[in-house]
């Protein structure tokens, strides 16, 4: 049995694709291994936990809000009652039914209920939701950044052209780039299947069993080239080298043309870049094959043996834009979506291409500019500038984290492994089905489809999510902000508790079941239009302004019910603190209790109807069922809940409640109260949009 000797070799490359391994008959060559590797770093990045989305920074923003205004409320219930009532364990059993009034306990079932319809309706459009959370940062994105080649292009690259240095066809360079794409054991890429296809179609014979690998330095984002080294049956060594043609020329000395081996001059020079440049005009991505015969001996191959080759001559890949993408650019434009281009391909290809998609190139930052750039300074550019070319892996992450850092809502669609840690870095990562592993395990939404219009349906369903969520926060704290407002001013001024504990539970738990349907309710059109973020601040402006609206008319109705309807109805027209001059014993307290009874009926009864119907009223910024309908299963449970709990006072329930059955003539105050609400609602509703620009 043979000793294996393992060593570093001199002057390799400390980071590769995967783990190189190169070996003779007597010794294994390691050039790197586990982290140390190109795809080890990558994996490193994928696993990394991913910096919080725009959507979990709003969320927890807008919870923060609510708890601070609920441990703020609380307290002071707490003691006004305690003081003002003198039973404090009644004082502490109301305080915490208010604060339960105050938490929108139905946000966490809201939230996910809208999320899994955003779901649910792109699925039928043939797209994969991996994170629920995406689609709401889906509708908040305001760039989307994506590479080239596989999403504006049609993925599909074929060889058009394989020229020597004089522009001629010759297979002799169709059959070097063969043995480079055939024997490389990296991840083939879509080029090498192009070269591979082609060659077979031209008839490659017993092309690859003429010649058997030696050895390779694989291909990585910094060299952007990939050498293989292969010998024939006659012992003849060769390197073959395919890459960009700026990094090949950087390691040619030589240039097979004019009928001959000839140096590498700046004329020759000059003379391959006009070709390639006419080539890239054309849209034609463009390779460079060279080579070297005998090279340095086996076992000692690195990164330092790529020098003094012979150039031979281009390949000219062709992979067109997709029809859609276009109109799919163009659509994007139009719902406020700014589209950048992050590509590792020279910047005269992908300028060609956004040409051919309509994309206008207002700037252009190349990955060698980007290392010159301070974090600041690339926010700053990156503003202005819609196409990246020649970016490594890195370069494209550190691009959507200063387009984050910024305060944009950034998505990333891309489907090879250099797009992986950009995914993972922006507030939401696109993919597509046929793109590598480590792409579809980044993206947080895959399309199975490659259509970029299905991102328009997507953005515009995700806006309706971010709609409908932000409609239950707000019309839920501003309504429990102005039942709370009511409870502790009418704590303070009435001789009894306005409402009790369960009365307080129970108007709360139906007016949140009447809340189910939200996640169903109709958006308007104007709403999509542009992106939304969340915003907490706009929540408690939004309490601040809408809420006391009810209140107002809760304080009607404790006028009324104490001194007009409750003496009226009940105790002959004698007001409650006035019972002891005139009644005593037991029907004192059973005229009491009917008074306090009918009070909290009338309030709990009004209470619904306003906090149920403020949910039609600030819906939407339109005037309410007449330029804008709430959908069917909203209107059906808001009314439900409305009719439940009007009836409930006339029932057993009721009695076990502790209310009393409210008269007829109840209603003649209640209708022309409701109908006051709704009036004065809109007319705050239109102040607030005139104040602050828009209602949700």
């Amino acid at each position: 049995m043979k000793k294996l000797n393992v060593k570093l070799p001199q002057g390799g490359s400390k980071r590769a694709l995967h783990s190189g391994m190169y070996a003779s008959a007597l010794a294994v060559v390691v050039l790197a291994v586990g982290g140390d590797t190109m795809l080890g770093a990558l994996a490193r990045q994928v696993d990394e936990k991913p910096p919080k989305t725009t959507f979990e920074k709003g969320v927890s923003s807008v919870s923060w809000v609510l708890i601070r205004f609920m441990l703020a409320m609380v307290p002071v219930v707490l003691f006004v009652n305690g003081f003002t009532k003198g039973d404090w364990m009644q004082a502490l059993l109301f305080a915490i039914s208010v604060a339960v009034g105050l938490t929108p306990e139905m946000l966490p079932m809201i939230v996910t209920t809208s999320l899994a319809k955003g779901a649910l309706t792109m699925s039928r459009r043939k797209v994969i939701v991996k994170n629920l959370n995406a689609i709401q940062d889906l509708g908040a994105m305001d760039i989307l950044c994506t590479d080239k080649t596989g999403t504006l292009t049609r993925d599909e690259v074929a060889l058009e052209y394989h020229l020597n240095v004089d522009g001629e066809e010759d297979g002799r360079v169709l059959r070097h780039a063969f043995l480079n794409s055939w024997f490389q054991t990296g991840l083939k890429s879509l080029i090498d299947a192009a070269v591979i296809r082609r060659q077979q179609e031209l008839g490659a014979g017993d092309l690859a069993r003429r010649y058997e690998k030696v050895d390779e330095i694989p291909f990585d984002f910094t060299r952007r080239r990939l050498t293989t080294v292969v010998q024939d049956k006659s012992g003849k060594t060769q390197m073959v080298t395919k890459g960009a043609v700026e990094e090949m020329l950087s390691i040619c000395s030589f240039a097979e043309c004019d009928g001959g081996v000839q140096p590498l001059t700046d004329e020759v020079r000059q003379r391959i870049l006009h070709t390639v440049d006419g080539l890239n005009d054309e849209g034609f991505r463009v390779l460079a094959i060279a080579q070297k015969s005998n090279p340095s001996p086996v076992g000692t191959f690195g990164t330092k043996d790529e020098c003094d080759m012979v150039l031979m001559g281009y390949l000219a890949f062709l992979d067109p834009p997709k029809d859609s993408t276009a109109n799919a650019i163009k659509a994007l434009k139009d719902h406020g979506v700014t589209t950048k281009i992050l590509t590792g391909d020279n910047d005269k290809v992908t300028r060609t291409i956004c040409k051919q998609v309509g994309l206008k190139v207002r700037n252009m930052l190349l990955g060698p500019d980007l290392e010159h750039m301070s974090d600041v300074e690339l926010a700053k550019a990156a503003e202005t500038t819609d196409v990246f070319a020649k970016l490594t892996p890195d370069q494209k992450a550190r691009v959507v984290s200063a387009l984050r850092e910024s305060g944009h809502t950034v998505g990333f669609m891309g489907d090879g492994i250099n797009d992986a840690a950009a995914m993972k870095t922006a507030d939401i990562g696109i993919s597509v089905d046929t793109a590598v592993d480590i792409a579809k395990e980044s993206a947080d939404i895959i399309l199975l489809e490659k259509d970029l219009m299905v991102l328009e349906q997507g953005i515009i369903e995700g806006r309706k999510t971010y709609a409908n969520m932000i409609k239950y926060i707000k019309m839920t704290a501003s309504s429990n902000f102005g039942n709370m407002f009511s409870v502790l001013a009418a704590s303070a001024l009435l001789p009894f508790l306005p409402m009790m504990s369960v009365h307080l539970i129970f108007l709360n738990l139906i007016y949140d079941l009447s809340c189910t349907a939200i996640p169903w309710d109709n958006v308007d059109e104007e709403f999509i239009a542009k992106p939304r973020k969340w915003d907490a601040s706009s929540v408690g402006n939004f309490m601040i302004w809408i809420g006391p609206t009810s209140s107002i008319f809760d304080f009607t109705t404790y006028l009324f019910m104490y001194f007009v309807f409750c003496p009226l109805f009940i105790s002959g027209g004698v007001l409650f603190n006035d019972l002891p001059a005139h009644f005593s014993g037991a029907e004192l307290a059973m005229m009491q209790a009917k008074y306090i009874g009918l009070f909290q009926a009338g309030w709990f009864v009004e209470s619904m109807w306003s906090q149920t119907l403020v949910i039609h009223m600030i819906r939407t910024p339109k005037l309410p069922f007449i330029q804008s309908r709430a959908s069917a299963p909203l209107t059906l449970l808001t009314m439900t809940g409305i009719t439940i709990l009007t009836i409930i006072p006339f029932t057993p329930l009721g009695a076990m409640l502790g209310f009393v059955a409210l008269p007829a003539a109840y209603f003649a105050y209640l209708i022309p109260c409701i109908l006051l609400y709704m009036v004065l609602a809109t007319s705050l509703k239109k102040a607030y949009v005139r104040h602050y620009g828009e209602l949700l």
